[in-house]
């Protein structure tokens, strides 16, 4: 379900194995699914118009066409239809983006509420009844990021007292003065919402952007400041993996924090319509009018991305020891190999993998079951057979932290620096 960026990224990736019969693209712009099939080529796809928000339009699509999965790539509003679509309609599920959280109404930045996932969650017992899977947060971020969190537990750790995704990329757009690489509807949702971080047992929240921290990205990426985002392998980890602190930082950098911040401070971040004039639409649906579609931005893109887990504790001997796995993809490999953009096919290689899997076997259970619930071994074996090898560097113990208080002190000194020239301009025009 969705032909959009990710949506149309699986379709050649797919494409080049062979373990389904037929895979039926859905869109609720049939000539958006249709343009992706015909650009494969593949007999074993075929598109269809469909609301994703029209939960009895889905069961009867997945019936027609006796769908064995329902595969969820649209943006996380329309997450709790296509669930329970396809647990009505007897298929298994897989998403990449789980339902929906709401902030603490009185202590937002304190105490959690609605968590991601939680209403997923609460049917686990139906899903058990059922015989059927649900696959939920399985793409890069969450999804791979908590296959390298089950091997680290499993493989490499006896041990762990902190566990923390790093996303960072040296991406750049040419021509685009603000061209976000990932869908701007799921950017802001998880930016400006407040953070959730695991620690001693709990989870709690935080204000957005916080604990600042340099963190080195490997593969010529470099140093890249990551701060606090809410996202799903916080709530998804310490439910199968036992760790002290979970946490997970994003590189978005200070430009891209400040259009946020913006867009929050004029409202523009709501998902809930307004009128002006005769017309109703949301803030937010407004901004992603006006900013181009991240599938189509390959061509003018240059970089690379890394999505990876940072493991801190105690190795199998007891000894300290600190890993980074990684994934880096090069968006002039990913474009010329696939014709997609390195954003966009990093977060769909990982489902198809998961499909395979499923597919074959490998992976089984019933239920509502993140990443971390199954082995990690043959997740990583199939995504090198893919073409696409993930990585791993020893740390030296110690340095995390390091990082973190380092990029605390760049934090407060640019946010000096930033009041100093604001101080300077307001001189200068006056």
């Amino acid at each position: 379900m969705g032909a959009g960026g990710v949506g149309s990224a699986v379709v050649p990736i797919a494409a080049r194995r062979n373990f389904f019969e037929h895979i039926v693209v859905a869109d609720s712009k049939q000539s958006r699914a249709a343009d992706v099939v015909a650009a494969i080529g593949d007999p074993r796809f075929s598109a269809i118009a469909l609301d994703a928000s029209d939960q009895a339009a889905v069961e009867a699509a997945l019936a027609e066409h006796r769908c064995d999965v329902l595969f969820n790539a649209v943006d996380p509003r329309f997450t709790m239809p296509l669930f329970r679509a396809a647990l009505n309609a007897g298929a298994h599920y897989l998403d990449m983006a789980m339902s929906l959280s709401r902030p603490h109404p009185q202590r937002p930045y304190e105490l959690t509420h609605v968590k991601l996932g939680d209403e997923q969650f609460a049917m686990d017992g139906a899903w058990r009844d059922s015989g059927r899977l649900a696959l939920v947060g399985m793409g890069v971020e969450p999804g791979l990021a908590d296959v390298f969190a089950r091997y680290a537990a499993d493989h490499l750790f006896s041990e762990i007292e902190e566990l923390g995704v790093r996303d960072g990329s040296n991406l750049v757009v040419e021509g685009y003065d603000f061209a976000p690489t990932f869908s701007i509807w799921t950017t802001i949702e998880e930016c400006l919402n407040p953070p959730v971080v695991w620690e001693d047992g709990a989870w709690h929240t935080t204000e957005p952007f916080s604990e600042p921290e340099v963190f080195d990205f490997p593969e010529g990426i470099g140093p890249v400041e990551c701060v606090n985002v809410e996202h799903e392998e916080v709530l998804l980890v310490p439910r199968w993996i036992d760790a002290k602190r979970v946490t997970f930082k994003y590189g978005l950098g200070q430009e891209f924090i400040g259009v946020l911040k913006t867009l929050r401070k004029l409202g523009l971040d709501s998902a809930d319509k307004i009128r002006v004039g005769g017309v109703e639409a949301a803030p937010r649906d407004v901004v992603a009018a006006r900013l181009p579609d991240p599938a189509t931005l390959g061509d003018r893109m240059r970089g690379k991305t890394c999505a990876g887990t940072w493991v801190k504790g105690a190795g199998k001997d007891g000894a300290p020891r600190e890993v980074y796995l990684y994934h880096v993809v090069d968006n002039e490999w990913s474009m010329r190999e696939y014709g997609c953009q390195a954003v966009v096919w990093q977060t769909a290689v990982h489902p198809v993998v998961a499909l395979e899997l499923l597919a074959t076997g490998v992976w089984k259970d019933a239920g509502v079951l993140g990443p971390e619930a199954f082995d990690a071994v043959p997740f990583l074996d199939l995504l090198n057979e893919y073409g696409s090898p993930w990585g791993m560097r020893e740390e030296t113990p110690g340095t995390g932290r390091a990082r973190q208080e380092a990029g605390a002190r760049e934090a407060e000194q640019a946010d000096r620096d930033r009041e100093v020239a604001q101080r300077r301009e307001v001189l200068l025009s006056a």
